[in-house]
């Protein structure tokens, strides 16, 4: 939160014009680096007893889909030239004119 009030601070002292992004289903497409496995939801009928699903894809919800998604998102950022602070992560700064 700090982080957050600091800049709408500067964006108010120096004017800076700020957007929101709300994305719903970020968490749903991300590449599992691990296998996880679920058990069968109810409903599915070709599953034999005992049998367990393998995920492909992070799921929402799931522990890893938050991190997997900062993974991407941030070394896109860092590929693009924004700069990772070393004191809030979720913070990426990049300056122009």
């Amino acid at each position: 939160m700090t982080t957050i009030r600091l800049l709408l601070s500067l964006a108010s002292i120096y004017n800076w014009e700020l957007k929101q992004l709300d994305i719903n289903n970020v968490f749903l497409h991300e590449e599992l680096k691990e296998d996880v496995y679920m058990f069968a939801p109810p409903g599915l009928t070709f599953i034999k007893p005992g049998q367990v699903c393998k995920l492909k894809k992070a799921l929402y919800g799931l522990k890893q889909a938050s991190r997997e998604w900062f993974a991407k998102l941030s070394s896109f950022f860092i590929f693009t030239g924004y700069t990772q602070s070393m004191n809030d992560y979720s913070l990426f700064i990049n300056s122009s004119k």
